[in-house]
């Protein structure tokens, strides 16, 4: 049997644990899997209005939390491994006026668009993976270089960076989430 692609037979609050005992690319994405399943989670069922409700003292909001982490999707897979420009809607944003763009868009997106939007970029992302996996396995090289280091990542890297960009950010989703109307857990 091969490894469960994101979206199939698995409902927005469903979550496959990482493998146990599995190869190395097997548990990095099992890992990354797993944790984009724990953001939707924390996400599902929400209005636009609890979507863009922050816990202060921040102005963080899961719709932001969301559109950022397709961002990061779009911007680690896409762009840096596969040195790809921007699509939309990342193209069009003026990033030196607004760097936290996706952060304080977010209020004027529906949650099905913040959904299909995320959706869209993983499922763009896991295809890109799986071509670099094909292609050189994890020690593939990204098209673009560290701007502070000017070495390339590998793929083995962009992967455990995702994975910690989801854990990361599913912390805070906990408090917010909780906040909004109590739900709590993984």
């Amino acid at each position: 049997m091969g490894r469960r692609r994101y979206g199939e037979a698995m409902t927005s609050i469903e979550r496959v644990d990482p493998p146990l005992a599995a190869d190395e690319a097997a548990t990095l994405r099992g890992f990354l899997d797993y944790h984009r399943a724990t953001l939707l989670r924390k996400t599902d069922g929400l209005t636009q209005e609890q979507l863009n409700q922050p816990l202060a003292p921040s102005d963080m909001t899961l719709g932001g939390m969301v559109k950022h982490v397709a961002f990061n999707e779009h911007w680690w897979f896409s762009c840096v491994l596969h040195g790809a420009e921007y699509a939309e809607p990342w193209a069009s944003v003026d990033w030196d006026a607004d760097s936290d763009w996706e952060w304080h868009t977010a209020r004027d997106d529906t949650p099905e668009q913040l959904r299909a939007l995320l959706d869209g970029h993983i499922a763009e992302s896991d295809e890109l993976i799986d071509r670099a996996l094909a292609d050189g396995g994890l020690d593939t090289l990204s098209a673009r270089a560290s701007s502070r280091r000017g070495v390339q990542f590998s793929l083995r890297w962009i992967i455990t960076h995702m994975i910690e960009e989801y854990a990361r950010h599913n912390g805070h989703a906990d408090l917010i989430r909780q906040s909004i109307d109590g739900a709590t857990g993984e």
